[in-house]
C-alpha cells in the first residue's frame, strides 16, 4: 500500500457543522431599507412638494432589492404620483434627468402590469406627459433594460 492512502487528514473536517439541520441564514436577520424613508416622502407630499418626493424616490431605485422592498417603494411612488396635480405634472418632467426619467417610466409600466380601477387614469397622465418629453427612446431604454423597480 502506498503512503498516502494511509493519510488520516481528511478527517479533520467536522462533518456536524455542515448539517443541514442545524444550518442558520444569517442573511436575512437584519432587514435593510434601501430606498427613502416613508415618513419623509409624507412629509413632502403633506406641504404640497410633490416633485421634491418624486425626485427623492428616482435618485435611488430598489434595483438590487428584494421583493418586500421594491413593493414598498412601489406604494410609495403610486402615492406621489396620484397626489399630482396634472397641470403640474409637465414642469415636473421637465426637472427630470434622463435616468429619473426612465425610472419613472418603469414604475409607469410596472402601474400598467398590476392595474387598479384608480390607478390607470393616473399612470395614462404620466405616460402621456414623459412620452412627450422622451419620445420613443424612453420606451425602447425601460424596455431593453435589464434592471427592473
Amino acid at each position: 500500500m502506498s503512503k498516502s492512502s494511509q493519510s488520516t487528514n481528511f478527517r479533520a473536517v467536522d462533518i456536524d457543522e455542515l448539517d443541514e439541520e442545524r444550518y442558520q441564514d444569517d442573511a436575512n436577520d437584519v432587514p435593510t431599507q434601501i430606498g427613502p424613508d416613508e415618513n419623509e416622502i409624507q412629509n413632502l407630499l403633506n406641504v404640497k412638494k410633490t416633485a421634491e418626493a418624486l425626485k427623492l424616490l428616482l435618485e435611488q431605485p430598489p434595483f438590487n432589492a428584494g421583493a418586500p422592498e421594491k413593493a414598498r417603494v412601489f406604494q410609495l411612488m403610486v402615492r406621489v404620483l396620484s397626489q399630482t396635480k396634472s397641470t403640474e405634472i409637465d414642469s415636473i418632467v421637465q426637472q427630470l434627468s434622463q435616468t429619473q426619467v426612465d425610472t419613472l417610466l418603469k414604475y409607469i409600466y410596472k402601474g400598467f402590469n398590476e392595474p387598479t380601477d384608480s390607478l390607470c387614469g393616473v399612470l395614462l397622465n404620466w405616460h402621456e406627459k414623459v412620452f412627450a418629453a422622451t419620445g420613443l427612446g424612453g420606451i425602447m431604454r425601460v424596455m431593453t433594460s435589464r434592471t427592473s423597480v
